[in-house]
């Protein structure tokens, strides 16, 4: 086990785009790669986790190095070394490794894992927002969790394959997977490995997509020949999973505020085999108000804060500040109140969000349900999954029922 030049000079340019320029990590990760032609699975490996795990790690990382934001390449270096350190490499002889403290660099772990959001590293005002949230017990639990590396789940499209066939197709190509109890679509890989390479996935037999995330189509029970839309589109995770429950058999009206994710879509779905996608871009309030009282299902998959997703986002924990927080609720309560009137009487509803906050996710619902529109829904069920006891994202899911219109005597 010895560190090579190459790819830590990588790692090293990886984590300065990142940090000081601003850049998203799965980006410079996916250029990373890209980098050498000459690199095997393990070197590519390497490169992926580590600019992850120094990511995910920042904060306590940082402390111990005892180096401080904007960091200059000598600061990064430092923090790599702590990183290699804690993991058990020889300190090879480079200049830029001169003089590594092992003994302090351990000591410090220590000495500084004492403190929780140190020790889970993440901002102050996030562990304090958490136990505000969750209480102190749970909160701990479930950071701790988040900070465990995401496993890589394939939700089958049951539009052009099984879920039989697939694993048979992936065990050839020496791709090992799971079924995942009581997940229909779901498949685990035991190993990472690269799945978007496989002629499978360019065939359109899956998609990437966490086994919490495709719970939330499940839960809006669609029924193939129903108008269906999803408001918050996005580039379709979820879209793509309704088209294959509703068997490709009636309208799935898809909707986003922005053209380019809807463009990602439309290649998504045409590798999938999905078409019975319409694609609306939500540019004036007349796109929501054609469809009032229109649709059998609505899903809000609405934007939030992401704090069930930090597992695969882990840059997200140092690119959130509180005010989006503040803001993203308020946006929720408005997407809520105005989406939701495009259920017919006796259509259901979906919300639902990648958060584990309660104020994101059921104190929302409870609100809604007291507002003029709100009323005339019932509150049939909801679940509210956490990373720490699910082992996946953390989500939260609500499903909403439209009253029928009340029979006017003639």
């Amino acid at each position: 086990m010895r560190l090579h030049r190459n790819l830590v000079y990588t790692t090293i340019d990886s984590l300065n785009a990142i940090f000081n320029e601003g850049e998203y990590a799965d980006k410079v990760v996916a250029r990373a790669l890209k980098k050498d032609k000459r690199w095997g699975s393990s070197d590519r490996k390497f490169v992926a986790e580590t600019i992850y795990e120094i990511v995910r790690w920042k904060r306590l990382y940082g402390e111990i190095a005892e180096v401080k934001e904007p960091f200059d390449r000598d600061n990064l270096w430092r923090m790599f070394s702590v990183w290699a350190v804690l993991r058990g490499y020889p300190i090879p002889d480079w200049r830029q490794l001169e003089g590594v403290p092992e003994r302090k660099i351990k000591g410090r772990f220590d000495e500084l894992s004492k403190i929780r959001a140190i020790k889970e590293s993440i901002p102050d005002w996030m562990d304090e927002l958490g136990v505000k949230e969750l209480g102190e017990k749970l909160w701990a639990t479930e950071i701790a969790a988040q900070n465990q590396p995401a496993k890589v789940i394939l939700r089958v499209n049951t539009l052009k394959t099984t879920k039989e066939q697939l694993r048979a197709i992936l065990m050839d190509l020496n791709i090992e997977t799971d079924y995942l109890k009581d997940q229909p679509d779901a498949l685990v890989l035991k190993e990472r490995a690269n799945v978007f390479l496989t002629d499978a996935f360019k065939q359109g037999f899956f998609e990437v997509q966490d086994a919490n995330s495709q719970l939330v189509a499940a839960f809006l029970d669609v029924k193939p020949g129903m108008r269906v839309v999803d408001t918050c589109a996005g580039a379709g995770g979820k879209t793509l999973h309704i088209a294959s429950l509703m068997e490709n058999k009636g309208q799935l009206i898809a909707m986003d505020l922005y053209e380019s994710k809807l463009k990602q879509l439309k290649l998504r779905a045409k590798r999938n085999g999905a078409f019975n996608i319409e694609y609306r871009i939500i540019d004036t309030t007349k796109v929501i108000k054609k469809l009032h009282e229109k649709a059998d299902r609505v899903l809000i998959d609405a934007p939030c804060s992401g704090l069930g997703v930090l597992k695969r986002n882990p840059d997200a924990k140092w690119k959130l500040k509180p005010e989006f927080i503040d803001n993203i609720r308020k946006v929720q309560a408005e997407v809520l109140e105005n989406y939701s009137k495009i259920v017919k009487p006796g259509g259901k509803l979906v919300y639902a969000t990648c958060s584990i906050l309660p104020s994101e996710n059921q104190e929302q619902v409870e609100k809604f349900l007291k507002t003029e529109i709100g009323k005339q829904f019932t509150f049939v069920k909801d679940r509210k999954i956490l990373a720490s006891e699910s082992g996946f994202d953390g989500f939260y899911m609500a499903l909403l029922e439209r009253k029928d219109a009340p029979v006017v005597a003639s």
